[in-house]
Order: C-alpha cells, then sequence, then structure tokens
C-alpha cells in the first residue's frame, strides 16, 4: 500500500464499522474541521456534514477506498462533496494517509423556519461507533463538536427510519439519551 492509495475521512455514520465494508480502518483525527447538523434542498431531515473551523479538530475513521472505486461510497454520501484534506490529519496508520472528506456544499444548504428533526435513528449509528471507537470520552467529544443541538429530534427507535439503523444495547441508549438530556434537546417520540 502507498501513500496514493486513496482513504476517506469518516465522522459520522462511517464510524461506526457495522455500517459498510471498508475493512482497512484507521482511528484518525482532523484538525480545522466540526461537524454540524444540516437541512439541505436534497432531503428531508437534516443530516451531520464537515463544516471547516480553524480552532476545532475531530475525531473519526480513515478508511482504504478499494482500488481507489468512489462510486459506491459516493452514492452512499449522495448530497455530499468530496474535498481533498490537505493538512490536518492525524491516523494510527502504520503509514502515512492521503484521504478525502465529504460536506454538503453551502448552496445546497437551506434553513427552513420548521425544521424537521434529526432521526434518532441516526444519531445512534454514529454513537455507537464512536462509543467502539473511541470509548465514552470520544462520544462525549462528538457532542461537543457538533453544532446544531437545537434541531429538534424524532425518535424512531421502534421503526428506525435510518437505513443502515443498528441494534444498541441498553447502556449505548441510556447514553445517548442522557446526552440529549443534558443538551436540552428536544425529543419528540414517533
Amino acid at each position: 500500500m502507498e501513500i496514493s492509495d486513496p482513504f476517506f475521512f469518516g465522522y459520522g455514520s462511517l464510524v461506526n464499522r457495522a455500517t459498510h465494508s471498508y475493512a482497512t480502518a484507521h482511528r484518525a483525527r482532523l484538525k480545522g474541521w466540526r461537524r454540524a447538523w444540516r437541512h439541505t434542498s436534497g432531503r428531508t431531515v437534516p443530516f451531520l456534514t464537515g463544516v471547516p473551523c480553524a480552532d476545532s479538530e475531530i475525531d473519526g475513521l480513515v478508511a482504504l477506498v478499494p482500488g481507489a472505486d468512489w462510486a459506491a461510497l459516493d452514492l452512499r454520501e449522495e448530497g455530499y462533496l468530496r474535498h481533498v484534506i490537505d493538512a490536518g490529519l492525524q491516523a494510527e496508520a502504520p503509514h502515512p494517509v492521503a484521504a478525502q472528506i465529504y460536506a454538503v456544499p453551502p448552496e445546497s444548504m437551506v434553513y427552513p423556519q420548521e425544521r424537521a428533526p434529526i432521526l434518532l435513528s441516526y444519531l445512534d449509528v454514529v454513537i455507537q461507533g464512536y462509543l467502539r471507537e473511541f470509548g465514552e470520552a470520544g462520544a462525549l467529544a462528538f457532542f461537543a463538536t457538533t453544532d446544531g443541538w437545537d434541531t429538534p429530534l424524532r425518535d424512531d427507535r421502534a421503526g428506525p427510519l435510518y437505513p443502515r439503523h443498528q441494534r444498541l444495547s441498553a447502556s449505548e441508549r441510556g447514553f445517548v439519551d442522557d446526552q440529549l438530556q443534558a443538551l436540552g434537546a428536544v425529543v419528540r417520540r414517533g
């Protein structure tokens, strides 16, 4: 494997290895970025995006894109654009990696007065990934380095709407619920 082999930097659901088949993956940190919940013209619910921010850094995974075949990942990440990471990436890989990050283009973002809720099944997947990769401290850092918690959430756990939903343990669900309560987030049932 050479540095020219392409990697992606995942900072949301891609941190949860159960949601993809990119086996060569390593924990990583990216300086100069935050996460935010954003509404876009192409989706009915908000989703996470990376947002450049000089004073911030986020944890995530870098994973090899075999044969530089971006087609499947680009399809999964529809609505995002890929950006080459020029600086600030530190990966726990046995060799240097070159990576790209997906982010929503600013022209696709919308700011509706009536905001659709974040799917709790989506957040659950993200936090499960952070708990598994970075432990409780890493999951707490996710909440701290993500903007948009004033957006309401929809508790769809009984009938998950997120296509890559995962079953969480009682302790994982409790952790998510406790953090949302601490943030004062509004969770709508059903």
